[in-house]
């Protein structure tokens, strides 16, 4: 596997200009995860203020953000795959940074909810395009590491969401809101959108200081051709069981990751009866150090088995994240006290975020260059629909319809975290073989 990847532009490898774009890709990134995962820290203020159950507030948290987020990835992608991905990632992070701010003059239900799927369309303009930046800046046995890195502003992003939400929010509601000329006195949750949101626009500015790479394929030749919507679709068809078993396997793994995440800081509030700031802080900087360093770690190690010849290195590096994940999963929800909990939220966090830069570059390593970036959004599509859109509200609907108190959080989230993580293992097991196949395709016709 090195030997053919290592072709790719050797000798114009640029890695002054590659990491200063993973560098301003990665703040994108982890500025987009601080305005999605902000709400999280919210959920008794907003509950209280708008009169809301688990399951409607679920909603904001995960369908709101994924009905367009998931919608207009794909045609959003297109439109990567064709035109200049800089400008159109500096869109949409000013449009998403906007979304959050006006999150902040909802006065209901349905204003709220609409800043939300505002957030998700600016958001949709992202990964697609920057998985595809990265892949045409990075020879092959380096990429891994280079999205590793970039994957790493998803954990850093929630990690500072819940340090900066925990904190405002706590303040804010002990000050009874936020007094604002021309906007009234606003609540707790409606300034911690204002003051997180508009800062965005500065990072929609760095990012406009990119260079936009040539499109390269794997084996280093520029790709200058279009590819019609039929030639996508015959190549995802030839290779149907590699990406069936590729999306439904990491599908399955961020519903796990959402049911966990959207409902952890209010697991240690409603179960353990810690104070909001309190947890904010400790699992911020939870999610920040092993959240950020397993995203890292598995990309490293995806490149690690690359080296060694495993023709089938992000797979297997996604595969073994999983595997080592679902114990912890099921068994930090469940533990009986508040301590307990956040030593097994470490390894949690750390081998939940492992598996994700591997199947990011996955993706990139046995799709054609022209189509990486609609191939990507139709990744996250289908994993984002399933995680972010019904991950959270799967463990709402089981506390609120099944359980029926909201006092079984816990067990709630212990349950979809074990459906998912077995169903993850099953399916990337077997992904492995066609991912090979791919592989060896990829390299034979650029050879």
């Amino acid at each position: 596997m090195n030997q053919n990847v290592s072709k790719r532009e050797s000798g114009t490898f640029d890695s002054r200009v590659a990491w200063y774009t993973v560098g301003v890709l990665t703040l994108a990134y982890l500025f987009s995860y601080i305005d999605r995962q902000i709400l999280s820290l919210m959920v008794g203020p907003i509950k209280r203020d708008l009169g809301l159950t688990d399951t409607q507030f679920s909603l904001l948290h995960g369908l709101a953000f994924a009905i367009f987020y998931t919608l207009l990835g794909i045609p959003i992608a297109r439109l990567a795959d064709n035109r200049n991905r800089r400008t159109l990632i500096a869109i949409g992070v000013a449009l998403w940074s906007l979304a959050t701010a006006a999150g902040g003059l909802a006065r209901n239900f349905g204003q709220l909810f609409a800043a939300r799927v505002a957030v998700g369309v600016g958001e949709a303009a992202l990964s697609p395009a920057a998985y595809s930046m990265l892949a045409d800046r990075f020879p092959g046995d380096r990429l891994g590491k280079a999205i590793g890195i970039y994957s790493s502003g998803v954990f850093i992003g929630i990690g500072l969401s819940f340090i900066i939400g925990g904190v405002l929010v706590a303040g804010l509601e002990a000050a009874g809101g936020l007094t604002v000329p021309l906007l009234g006195t606003l609540k707790s949750w409606q300034a911690t959108f204002i003051i997180v949101g508009l800062p965005g626009l500065l990072v929609a500015m760095l990012v406009l200081t990119l260079k936009e790479p040539a499109r390269r394929s794997l084996a280093g030749n520029s790709t200058p051709e279009r590819l019609d919507n039929r030639q996508i679709l015959q190549w995802l068809s030839a290779h149907k069981r590699l990406y069936l078993t590729h999306f439904a396997g990491f599908a399955m793994m961020t519903l796990l990751f959402n049911a966990i995440m959207a409902w952890a800081p209010e697991l240690f509030i409603r179960i353990h009866d810690v104070e909001r700031g309190v947890i904010g802080i400790r699992l911020g900087i939870l999610a920040a150090v092993f959240g950020g360093a397993g995203i890292v770690c598995g990309g490293i190690y995806s490149d690690w088995l690359a080296r060694r010849g495993d023709t089938a290195a992000p797979m297997r590096a996604g595969l073994t994240g999983c595997a080592v994940l679902a114990p912890f999963a099921v068994a930090a929800p469940l533990a009986p006290s508040a301590d307990l909990a956040l030593w097994l939220f470490a390894p949690l966090l750390f081998f939940v975020s492992f598996p994700f830069g591997p199947a990011a570059s996955a993706l990139q390593l046995i799709t054609p260059a022209r189509m990486r970036a609609q191939v990507s959004a139709l990744y996250l599509f289908i994993v984002n629909l399933t995680g972010i859109g019904f991950g959270g509200t799967a463990t709402a609907l089981m506390t609120d319809y099944v359980f029926r108190d909201g006092m079984k959080l816990h067990l709630a989230m212990a349950s979809i975290a074990a459906l998912g993580g077995v169903l993850a293992v099953i399916l990337l097991s077997l992904s492995l073989q066609p991912f090979r196949v791919a592989y060896r395709e990829i390299l034979e016709q650029h050879s």
